[in-house]
């Protein structure tokens, strides 16, 4: 397995100064953001299509720091109903750039449509009333298989996987999504990005979901997520309250550690996990902490992964008696 960074998680710092903390913490790649929800503060996705030059400089500033370049991360909603093409074509841009440079992986989400006829995303989480599995066949059947069978096709031709990241009010949140969507429109090409964090605050057992998805994680991020059992006691997991206001919610990203008790354990087992099912891929540091600043997450991150990272293969096995 490698470790490494999504830059975002320094987004106030010039590339170069990132790149440079990356390699000093011993790291072995980085991700980078071209658009829709990040403001791609390393990359700018317009010059890297349109110039073999800038594809090169960005390139060799990766690897003249003995970093690779791993992923390549266009999260949005392509499936909006009023903005799904802006977000489209940094997602399908986003793939061509990755092509070209020969990174293997592009990290995005499922999207969400809307209901029929309306204009904001609609997510569905229960099965009634009854027109809530309406507006599902709606959404799955006549607009997101639709899309992502053409989409696959796109990064098939162009040699690079797309790695879907679960995420609540997203069409795909949780395994069963995740492998109906693999199912319809091609395992070989479209498979999971697993941030562990997502799933913790829905209730998911983190080590049964890598059981659960096994050869069809084509990515990993590194984040973290506690349960604030003294709000969510009380009104549940699902909350409205921005991350600014940590104290009241019902759950918050933290730093990798502070997520659960003996924190150290947890991520063991999860990357023992990961090894069981045959990942053999990065492991990307994502920094989403409001209360604890990024330089000093991404470092504690860094050395709390480094500390249960497994990298090299396995060659133990049974005498022959």
């Amino acid at each position: 397995m490698e470790l490494g960074l999504i830059t975002d998680s320094l987004g106030g710092r010039p590339l170069e100064d990132v790149l440079d903390v990356a390699a000093e913490l011993g790291l072995d790649g980085v991700e980078l953001a071209t658009g829709n929800w990040s403001e791609a503060p390393h990359a700018d996705l317009p010059q890297l299509v349109a110039s073999a030059a800038a594809r090169t400089r960005l390139a060799d500033a990766v690897a003249s720091r003995g970093l690779t370049l791993s992923a390549l991360n266009a999260n949005g909603n392509q499936l909006h109903p009023v903005t799904g093409a802006e977000h489209d074509k940094v997602v399908r841009d986003t793939i061509t750039v990755a092509g070209e440079m020969g990174v293997p992986t592009v990290v995005l989400m499922s999207g969400l449509p809307s209901a029929r006829g309306e204009r904001t995303p609609n997510w569905i989480t229960t099965s009634w009333p009854p027109e809530t599995l309406e507006v599902l066949e709606y959404q799955w059947n006549e607009v997101a298989i639709p899309y992502w069978t053409d989409l696959a096709e796109h990064a098939r031709t162009r040699g690079v996987r797309l790695a879907v990241e679960m995420h609540g009010r997203q069409l795909v949140f949780n395994v069963a999504t995740m492998l109906r969507l693999r199912v319809a429109v091609g395992e070989d090409v479209v498979g999971a990005n697993l941030d562990p964090s997502h799933l913790m605050w829905m209730g998911a057992d983190i080590l049964a979901v890598v059981q659960a998805l096994g050869s069809a994680i084509f990515h990993v991020h590194a984040k973290d997520a506690r349960v604030e059992r003294r709000n969510a006691d009380v009104n549940g997991i699902l909350d409205t309250l921005p991350p600014s206001r940590a104290a009241a919610r019902s759950w918050n990203y933290v730093t990798l550690g502070l997520g659960h008790p003996g924190g150290t354990g947890f991520w063991g087992d999860f990357v023992y996990a990961l090894r069981s099912v045959g990942y053999d891929g990065p492991l990307n540091i994502e920094h989403e902490d409001v209360l604890v600043s990024s330089g000093e997450g991404v470092r504690r991150a860094a050395e709390l992964l480094q500390s249960v990272l497994i990298r090299d293969a396995p060659d133990w096995a049974p005498a022959r008696i």
